[in-house]
C-alpha cells in the first residue's frame, strides 16, 4: 500500500454519533489529553506505542488521532508496517467538533 488510509475528523464524529463502535487511539501527550479527548478513545502516547503492540488486535481497524494529524500519520505508518489495519484521522483534534472529555 503506497498511502495510509485516512478519515476526516467530521467523519469520525458522524460515525460515533451514529453509534458505530470505533477503535480510536489518541497518541497525544498527557498534557494534551488532559484538555480533552474523544471519550471512546484509548490514550497511548506516541512514544509508548511500541510497548503496547501486544495489546492491539491485528484483525481490528484502528483510527489514530493526534492534535493535527501529523503524529498520528507517523504512528499509523509504524503500525501499518507492523501488520496492523490503520486509518489516520486527518486534521486531528484541532478539527474535531464532537464531544470530548478530559482524560480521567
Amino acid at each position: 500500500m503506497s498511502e495510509l488510509n485516512t478519515i476526516t475528523a467530521s467523519e469520525v464524529q458522524k460515525k460515533l454519533e451514529a453509534g458505530e463502535n470505533l477503535n480510536l487511539i489518541d497518541v497525544r501527550e498527557n498534557d494534551e489529553v488532559a484538555e480533552g479527548m474523544i471519550p471512546e478513545a484509548t490514550h497511548i502516547p506516541m512514544g509508548d506505542i511500541s510497548m503496547h503492540l501486544d495489546e492491539l488486535d491485528q484483525d481490528k481497524e484502528y483510527i489514530v488521532i493526534c492534535r493535527s494529524g501529523r503524529r498520528s500519520e507517523n504512528v499509523g505508518w509504524f503500525l501499518h508496517d507492523h501488520g496492523y489495519k490503520v486509518t489516520n484521522m486527518t486534521g486531528g483534534m484541532l478539527e474535531y467538533q464532537g464531544e470530548t472529555k478530559p482524560k480521567s
